[in-house]
């Protein structure tokens, strides 16, 4: 019971500030916050993410990218150059390392209003840090796991943050349903994403790129993610912008 709590827990907490804190608020600007608050998702992206940790600037920067240049040969992840997930991620990494550590030029508009804390940059990238998460979560199975097959999770947990994004990246680009007739290959994988926090909903997140609520144009397409920033919007934690479309 206990590996299956963990393997859940990190599942959805790492997939959260990836959804809201990399994708919704950093590449996307869907809402603002404080510097503060700011500096307290990017740490608790580095905890809940642990070994597969991804710099929320970098990839604001893919991510605008694949925006901008979606399925076409610019496209930082188009699944329709790769011949299978493996090699998607495996190139996808590769661009993602060359702008991380500045052996690729990136153009002023792709950066702008990104998040940056050069200081836990380079605490949560560090190679020895990225072993140590490892090296927990290898300690946590061996102490908790009751059944074989239980450690055949453990690599998930490894790299959590690029396999969500193979998830959406491969399987909303070929698997699915569409809203809207679009030029990219873009698909609503899940009708209800229990699994992917309103990521699978891709279809609709690339007709309408500034909408917060990646649901809702149907009516069984709800977005958790949508009802926690609604949430923090009330709270003010955060302040979200005027939306594209009805919130519903």
């Amino acid at each position: 019971m206990e590996i299956l709590i963990f393997f859940t827990a990190h599942w959805y907490l790492s997939l959260f500030t990836q959804t809201f804190f990399h994708h919704r608020y950093a590449a996307h600007q869907m809402f603002t916050m404080s510097k503060g608050w700011e500096k307290v998702f990017q740490l608790l992206s580095f905890v809940f993410q642990g070994s597969s940790y991804l710099s929320a600037n970098t990839y604001g920067i893919l991510h605008r990218m694949h925006h901008a240049y979606a399925d076409t040969e610019l496209d930082p992840h188009s699944p329709k150059y790769d011949k299978n997930v493996f090699a998607m991620m495996w190139r996808t990494k590769t661009i993602y390392s060359d702008i991380h550590h500045g052996r690729t030029e990136v153009e002023d508009k792709w950066k702008k209003d990104l998040p940056n804390w050069p200081a836990l940059e380079r605490v949560a990238d560090n190679w020895l840090v990225r072993v140590l998460w490892g090296l927990f979560y290898i300690w946590f199975y061996v102490v908790f796991a009751t059944h074989w097959w239980m450690f055949l999770l453990l690599p998930i947990h490894f790299i959590m943050g690029p396999f969500h994004g193979a998830i959406i990246n491969w399987m909303a680009h070929k698997f699915g349903y569409r809203n809207f007739e679009m030029k990219d290959t873009s698909m609503n994988f899940l009708p209800f994403d229990f699994l992917m926090l309103g990521e699978s909903y891709h279809n609709n997140h690339h007709k309408y790129g500034a909408r917060a609520n990646f649901g809702g144009i149907r009516w069984h397409e709800i977005d958790p993610v949508y009802i926690a920033i609604k949430i923090f919007d009330k709270l003010g934690i955060i302040k979200l912008k005027l939306q594209p479309v009805n919130e519903g």
